[in-house]
């Protein structure tokens, strides 16, 4: 029972939790204990000294933002002046507050109040919907558009645009980058004569991807109703992030064990055959590795992606807010890059569960 516990804990990525498990058993329990305070207990305390430095940092960087501020008061208009500046901080007036990096109670604060204008956004999209809903059946029935809620969006489906988009640019990546990395695998010649075409597109920057795309898309989608700022980020995403997986997919058919492909020719499969049964489930370790590497790259495109696109996602969001210039834009900059980080994090976990699942040599891994 308790080794079938530490499979499944390890198996959906919580291997960290095996000393736990252990210790609750009665198993050794000076090594686990250690192992807890290594894997537990030491990542926890690190949280709390982060959070700490923060505080501190943002603390110190007020403080010389604020006597600036009154200093340079001082100069130019007078001591009463800067009295009254000194007054207006100490009273926590945001209109004469520095804008400063903000602390995690200001973060916390920015990350209640979007969910509060998403619950605003959400109920009145909830009202518009019913609100339309007959007359939209009306035009739908008559061969007309139904009328759509053109609101700004909330932060909560910015995220949604986000992941919607990486997810087309991956899928995307992925159907381009796996079969054509498989031809490649599969001859010396093509790999040697198309090597120099990888080495030169593959460092090329998100920036110029998106300007031959928006080149593209634009002239196909002119008498089009299609969202193109969605199709120019998508795509964008993918050509950027597709190269991980093409050359590991190359290596991994490039470097299949003789005895399979033995095996496959007594056998007399046929190429197809040969390549869905003996070649794909060989190369899958280093396929996935190259997945999990084009999913990360992609998210992490994604933000100046559709910043330039302006397509409404996360990339958006975080400019508009720069460019705000409100007090609490900072700290919702904040809150926009732990979310881009927890999302990140948890994309990859979700592709080592699936690798964990498919691949059979999970040593690999």
């Amino acid at each position: 029972m308790k080794d079938s516990i530490i499979r499944g804990v390890k198996f959906i990525g919580l291997g960290f939790l095996e000393p736990l498990i252990r210790l609750i058993c009665k198993e050794d329990p000076k090594k686990n204990t250690k192992e807890i305070f290594r894997k537990i207990i030491a990542p926890i305390a690190s949280i709390f000294i982060f959070v700490g430095l923060w505080q501190l940092g943002s603390t110190a960087l007020y403080n010389t933002e604020a006597n600036y501020k009154i200093e340079a008061t001082l100069k130019s208009q007078g001591e009463a002046e800067a009295q009254k500046i000194k007054e207006c901080m100490e009273s926590g007036e945001p209109n004469c507050q520095p804008n400063t990096l903000p602390s995690p109670a200001q973060v916390y604060a920015a990350y209640q109040t979007l969910l509060k204008d998403h619950r605003v956004i959400a109920a009145d999209k909830k009202a518009f919907k019913e609100k339309t809903f007959e007359m939209n059946k009306k035009r739908v029935a008559q061969g007309k558009k139904a009328i759509t809620y053109t609101g700004r969006p909330s932060f909560v489906d910015q995220i949604k645009t986000s992941l919607k988009t990486v997810f087309a640019g991956f899928f995307l990546a992925l159907f381009i980058a796996v079969p054509i990395g498989i031809i490649i695998g599969l001859s010396k010649t093509l790999r040697g004569s198309i090597n120099w075409i990888i080495q030169i597109f593959k460092p090329v920057s998100p920036v110029v991807w998106l300007l031959l795309v928006f080149m593209i898309v634009k002239t196909l989608t002119k008498n089009s109703d299609s969202d193109s700022s969605f199709i120019i980020s998508f795509i964008s995403v993918g050509l950027c992030s597709m190269w991980a997986t093409l050359v590991n997919t190359a290596m991994g058919v490039a470097s299949v064990n003789t005895d399979y492909l033995n095996v496959a020719m007594v056998l007399r499969l046929r190429p197809m055959q040969k390549i869905f049964k003996v070649i794909l489930p060989a190369s899958l370790p280093l396929i996935f590795t190259g997945l999990r590497i084009t999913l990360s790259v992609a998210w992490m495109v994604l933000i100046a992606i559709e910043l330039l696109a302006q397509s409404p996602g996360l990339g958006s969001f975080v400019w508009e807010e720069f460019q705000n210039g409100a007090m609490d834009s900072n700290s919702k900059i904040i809150v926009a890059m732990f979310v881009i980080g927890m999302i990140g994090f948890a994309l990859d976990r979700i592709m080592l569960f699936i690798q964990n699942l498919i691949s059979f040599e999970k040593e690999t891994i």
